[in-house]
C-alpha cells in the first residue's frame, strides 16, 4: 500500500508520479517540474502506473483520463482503494464526461491540456498546501481563518478535531482526501452561512479567477457520501451550508 509522506515534513523533494502516455507530452512534464526541484517518476500507461504507486512513495499523482490499459479515472479508483494522495487529473478535452468521471473517481482537482507550466506548478502546490493544512493558531486569528487550532468542533453526530485533524460520524473515524477536509474545515468555520461556490473555489482550490464549479459540486458530494446526506445543504442559486 502507497503512502503519502507530507510535504515539507522534511527536506527531502517532493515526488511526483506522472502517468502520461503520450511521450512528448511525459517527458515535456518531467523536465519541467524538475526545474522546479520536484522528483518525478513517469510512467506511460495505467497498469506500469498502478504498479509503481504501489511500490513506492509519493506525494502526488498526475493523471491523464486517456491512458492505454487501464485509464486515468480507473487508476485514480484503484488508488483511492488504499490510499488519500493528492490527486491532479489531466485531461486533453475540457467537456463534462471527463471531469464529473475523474472527480467522482476521487480526484482533488484537473486541467485541461495543452496547459502552461506555471499553471500545473500553480496547482501542484495548491494540492500539496492542502495535503499539509493546519489551522491558524487561536490568538490573532482573523474571522475567515478557519477554527481555531486544537478545537474540536461537533454538529450533531460530526466530530471534527482540528488539532489531530480527523473526523467522526458516530464515532466512527471517516477518512478523508486533503481536499474534502478543508472543505469541511471551510464549512464548519461558517456553520449555518450559506458560502458561495465561487468563495469555496478561492478559498479551498486557490483558484484566483473564476474556476469550474462542477469541482465544488462534486468534492460536496463525495463529502455528503462520507458523512451523511443531509449534513451539508444545497442552497439553490447560492450554494451549499453546513446544518449545525
Amino acid at each position: 500500500m502507497s503512502s503519502s509522506a507530507p510535504a515539507g515534513a522534511s527536506s527531502r523533494p517532493v515526488r511526483v508520479l506522472l502517468v502520461e502516455d503520450d511521450d512528448l507530452m511525459r517527458r515535456s512534464f518531467t523536465v519541467a517540474l524538475e526545474r522546479y526541484g520536484y522528483e518525478v517518476k513517469a510512467a506511460a500507461d495505467g497498469l506500469t502506473g498502478l504498479e509503481l504507486f504501489r511500490e513506492e512513495s509519493f506525494d502526488l499523482l498526475i493523471l491523464d483520463v486517456m491512458l492505454p490499459g487501464l485509464d486515468g479515472i480507473g487508476l485514480c479508483r484503484r488508488v483511492r482503494e488504499s490510499s488519500l494522495v493528492p490527486v491532479l487529473m489531466m485531461s486533453a478535452r475540457g467537456d463534462g464526461l471527463d471531469v464529473v468521471a475523474g472527480l467522482e473517481a476521487g480526484a482533488d482537482d484537473y486541467v485541461v491540456k495543452p496547459v502552461d507550466t506555471y499553471v500545473l506548478v500553480a496547482r501542484i502546490r495548491s494540492l500539496l498546501r492542502r495535503a499539509t493544512y493546519a489551522p491558524a493558531p487561536g490568538p490573532g486569528r482573523a474571522a475567515d481563518e478557519g477554527p481555531p487550532e486544537g478545537a474540536v468542533l461537533e454538529f450533531g453526530d460530526l466530530r471534527i478535531d482540528t488539532a489531530g485533524m480527523e473526523v467522526f460520524v458516530s464515532g466512527s473515524t471517516v477518512a478523508l482526501t486533503p481536499t474534502e477536509l478543508k472543505l469541511l474545515l471551510e464549512f464548519a468555520a461558517h456553520p449555518g452561512v450559506v458560502l458561495e461556490r465561487h468563495t469555496l473555489l478561492r478559498n479551498v482550490w486557490e483558484y484566483g479567477w473564476d474556476g469550474d464549479s462542477r469541482v465544488v459540486d462534486l468534492c460536496v458530494q463525495r463529502l455528503r457520501r462520507k458523512l451523511g446526506r443531509e449534513r451539508i445543504e444545497t442552497v439553490r442559486g447560492f450554494g451549499y451550508k453546513l446544518r449545525r
